[in-house]
């Protein structure tokens, strides 16, 4: 197999070395780069993502015994003394603007969620991703915890996200909520945290439907009530206007609520959206498949770099999560190798054992079942 070219270097295919060198040229600072460049600095650090490197010291080793195979890649083996300085003083926002540029072509894919309408539907949500306050102190969260947050709008169909942000642990998760431009036609589902009146009427405003949760002690007043289905735990379906004073300056919009009793915990729920065409029990499932972009956090820091970080620096964490980012996106490009129902999750940790293998990326991700009887093992004990 060695005509192949390793399944890393067909990872990393999607990024245009073209369209690299441009951005880097573009998010450059101080003097000419000498002794390694940004496309090593990102072919180590994206190495690292899939393989679980732990250290500087574990990727350059990595790099160092695999130099053959990155020569076809364009790269060459960085030490771990000038990959913690590119981290450090090479601005991130040059891995931001690839994960963008690979987004758009991301975008492309088909896409199907398991709902019968065609609207697009996302979840919106944020994580913490836990730091140490005494290596970050700039990351200071509260006098016992530092943190940076992570904001996703999750696509459901392609389970990509769409929509990422990174701020601050103290800033509010609806800063960056509120700058996220869903489609028009788009549903997006989010948790009660995301709740703000004059929020809902710009979304109403715009096209754009939304799944939520009402508060405890909302102030409305029911407009109207629709004819439930009995038997598929829809309670109640009203049309209801928010009438508190906070709700009414700030605009917001006549609402659906949708209560709903879950059979198998018998809690209750009460849903508010503007989506006035779907079934009520259609509103309820939304929100629970909003569940997807809590499997999609925990599936990024079980499996990415993202919890272990390899430089101090807010620069260099922010580097280190949006080259996560990147994998991301990349081993979804690799989703089409891969055999039916196989999850990015599942696909890291089959590329984890295989990233410098010359097999095509069908070959480790879908292999041929054996055409014959295979010999027993010779090391096994015959009783």
């Amino acid at each position: 197999m060695s005509h192949h070219n390793t399944a890393f270097h067909q990872l990393i295919q999607p990024v245009s070395r073209h369209d690299f060198e441009s951005l880097a040229n573009q998010h450059h600072v101080g003097q000419k780069l000498r002794s390694a460049t940004r496309w090593d600095q990102f072919v180590g650090m994206s190495m690292s993502q899939v393989s679980g490197r732990q250290s500087l010291r574990d990727i350059q080793s990595n790099l160092e015994s695999q130099s053959q195979k990155l020569y076809h890649i364009g790269a060459k083996p960085i030490a771990r003394s000038t990959l913690a300085r590119l981290n450090d003083k090479q601005p991130a926002s040059l891995y931001e603007a690839l994960f963008y540029q690979l987004l758009d072509r991301c975008k492309q894919q088909p896409s199907k969620h398991k709902f019968r309408f065609k609207h697009p539907l996302y979840s919106l949500d944020a994580s913490a991703i836990n730091l140490s306050l005494r290596l970050f102190p700039w990351a200071a969260h509260r006098d016992d915890s530092a943190t940076v947050k992570l904001s996703v709008g999750l696509n459901h169909g392609t389970m990509i996200p769409e929509f990422v942000a990174l701020s601050d642990g103290n800033e509010n998760d609806m800063v960056q909520g509120r700058r996220f431009e869903f489609p028009k036609g788009g549903i997006v589902a989010f948790d009660k945290g995301y709740v703000d009146y004059e929020w809902f009427k710009s979304l109403t405003d715009k096209g754009v439907f939304f799944v939520t949760r009402l508060r405890a002690k909302s102030v409305y007043k029911v407009l109207a009530r629709q004819p439930v289905i009995q038997g598929n735990g829809v309670i109640s379906d009203q049309t209801i206007q928010l009438n508190s004073a906070h709700a009414l300056k700030r605009g917001a919009p006549t609402l659906r609520r949708v209560g709903y009793r879950d059979a198998a915990t018998g809690k209750f729920y009460e849903f508010l959206t503007n989506n006035f065409a779907l079934s009520a029990r259609t509103i309820a499932d939304i929100y629970k498949d909003r569940w997807q972009v809590e499997l999609f956090f925990k599936a990024i820091k079980q499996n990415l770099k993202i919890k272990a970080f390899v430089g101090r620096s807010k620069n260099a964490i922010l580097t280190q999560i949006w080259i996560a980012m990147i994998t991301y996106l990349l081993v979804s490009f690799a989703r089409h190798s891969a055999r039916s129902g196989w999850t990015v999750q599942r696909i890291l940790r089959v590329l984890q054992l295989n990233l410098f293998e010359r097999k095509t990326l069908k070959q480790i991700l879908d292999p041929d079942p054996p055409r014959h009887k295979q010999n027993e093992p010779q090391l096994r004990l015959v009783m």
